[in-house]
């Protein structure tokens, strides 16, 4: 069954009511949970007519479940997508997809300030004899140099993580294209609702459901979107190594969907007024967020995306000691390393992130001791702002 964006326009309508079916199960309001791993027939002409296509039915759970197939095409509305295929994790879903469209002796690029683990996956792919290549984001010079007779694809996020770096999908796409190259963009930073890069000729979009999709900390879950033809022969290479997601994950992700165009916009607008704040305040010296002007990629994000998301990094005057006092010091975001939910979280990437690599490949990756990650829940604004004032009076 192939998804439509189902005629909705609004980020709110497509969010509630997009990839569902008027009429569920018992005239339900809610997408009821198919708990079940196994699925019947009728007789072997049921079966039959299945295999050949001519019946919507399902076998078996980790071919697909009806309630997971709500989440997909639900994210596929949202995402302007033919198709949408759910994994058990984010990065099930970037290794997955990788393995699916890799063979030894190729190549693929991704951009330095990718998420640690995806660019440490793509290395590891050199046992399979698959050579990966880095460049830094934006670098279109480097890039072009990076490309080879052997490369097919060029991956990276956009934003980025943690240097919210926005890249130019329109040069992007004009650029692989020229090179016959696939472009893959790992898009969770901005969301559906503040990017669609399938707009923009990007091939496939990928999401950690786990962060602003499910939007409450309390799944696991990625997805990957893009044309039905593409994701079908990734859904092949999924029936085969079972990185599924489970009926119960799913209907999750169902009800955190239906409210991610509010929490977004909410987001939106916290994050930019911190990001206002902490730009003016006199001990913090470099803010990283696509809204403010002096973010290096400001240009392209106010013309590509709708938003700029709920995650802001920042510097902050002194050492080591100071940012790690100014941390402890604030009250209301929890420590932690994830994103995107409904409560405030506070990381320090020097430690929690990328604590086994010494100072001085840190510092190669921009990685400094007085960077702060400060990810934005729907807490009150002023009530935020407020508590980081109090923390950097403090330190």
């Amino acid at each position: 069954m192939k998804n439509t964006n189902d005629g909705f326009v609004g980020e709110s309508t497509r969010s509630v009511h997009g990839g569902e079916e008027r009429n569920k199960f018992a005239q339900s309001l809610i997408n009821p949970i198919a708990q079940t791993a196994t699925f019947t027939f009728n007789n072997l002409d049921e079966f039959e007519a299945f295999k050949s296509g001519e019946k919507n039915l399902y076998e078996y759970g980790r071919y697909g479940n009806p309630t997971q197939r709500v989440a997909e095409c639900k994210i596929a509305s949202l995402e302007n997508a033919e198709e949408a295929l759910l994994f058990s994790s984010g990065m099930s879903a970037i290794t997955s997809v990788l393995y699916a469209m890799l063979r030894s002796g190729q190549h693929l690029i991704i951009m330095e300030d990718c998420y640690r683990m995806t660019a440490k996956f793509c290395r590891s792919l050199a046992k399979f004899g698959i050579e990966t290549t880095l460049v830094k984001p934006g670098d279109m010079g480097a890039l072009a140099e990076a490309v080879r007779p052997e490369t097919r694809l060029i991956f990276t996020e956009s934003p980025t993580n943690p240097h919210l770096h926005v890249l130019d999908l329109e040069k992007l796409v004009d650029f692989a294209k020229e090179r016959r190259l696939k472009v893959l963009i790992d898009s969770t930073l901005a969301t559906p609702i503040n990017q669609r890069p399938l707009d923009f000729g990007v091939d496939l979009v990928i999401h950690s459901a786990t962060k602003y999709m499910g939007g409450h900390n309390d799944l696991m879950a990625g997805v990957v979107c893009g044309k039905g033809a593409l994701i079908d022969a990734i859904r092949e290479y999924q029936r085969i190594t079972g990185s599924v997601a489970d009926p119960n994950t799913s209907y999750l992700l169902i009800r955190g969907l239906k409210t991610l165009a509010l929490r977004v916009a909410r987001q939106n607008d916290t994050a930019m007024q911190i990001a206002q704040f902490l730009e003016e305040h006199p001990t913090v010296t470099k803010v990283y967020y696509p809204g403010l002007e002096s973010h290096v990629d400001h240009k392209v994000a106010k013309a590509q995306m709708r938003g700029f998301g709920g995650l802001i990094s920042f510097e902050i005057e002194g050492n080591l000691e100071r940012t790690r006092d100014f941390v402890h010091r604030l009250s209301l975001p929890y420590l932690a390393p994830s994103l995107g939910g409904v409560e405030t979280l506070v990381s320090h990437p020097a430690t929690v992130s990328y604590y086994d690599l010494s100072p001085e490949e840190r510092l190669s990756i921009g990685i400094t001791d007085q960077l702060v990650r400060y990810a934005v829940g729907i807490e009150d604004a002023q009530e935020l702002v407020d508590d980081i004032e109090q923390a950097l009076a403090g330190v």
